[in-house]
């Protein structure tokens, strides 16, 4: 006698897909819109001034030396003078314009819901 497989129906398994979930690397709410590829990959901006806090700008400021002030303007381009008070404020205003670039507001979009109307009617013809 010839031993015959069975033959059972396959009982619907879940798939382990369905439970997975993606990630993309990107931090799911942020605060600014990025403003240039760098900021899309990842960079914070912290690397030009080592810190993006007004405050502790100021007191790493203060902390330098005379020649340190001068070398760290002409590191970022801006050209050292004799009055020191001077060269803080413009270094400041430096710090100030560079942090704005880098945390530009998110802005909402707004729906116009005659737009979709005017859509539908162009597609219609």
């Amino acid at each position: 006698m010839k031993k015959t497989k069975k033959t059972t129906k396959a009982s619907k398994k879940t798939s382990k897909m369905d439970k997975l979930s993606q990630v993309h690397g990107k931090k799911e709410k942020q605060e600014y819109e990025p403003t240039t590829l760098d900021q899309i990959w990842g960079d914070d901006g912290t690397g030009r001034y080592g810190t993006m806090d007004l405050e502790k700008y100021k007191s790493q400021i203060d902390d330098m030396s005379r020649t340190d002030i001068n070398a760290h303007a002409a590191d970022l381009g801006v050209i050292p003078v004799e009055d020191r008070l001077s060269l803080e404020k413009r270094l400041t205003d430096e710090f100030i314009n560079h942090v704005s670039a880098y945390r530009k507001p998110l802005q909402k979009r707004k729906e116009d819901p005659g737009l979709e109307q005017k859509v539908k009617d162009i597609l219609r013809d």
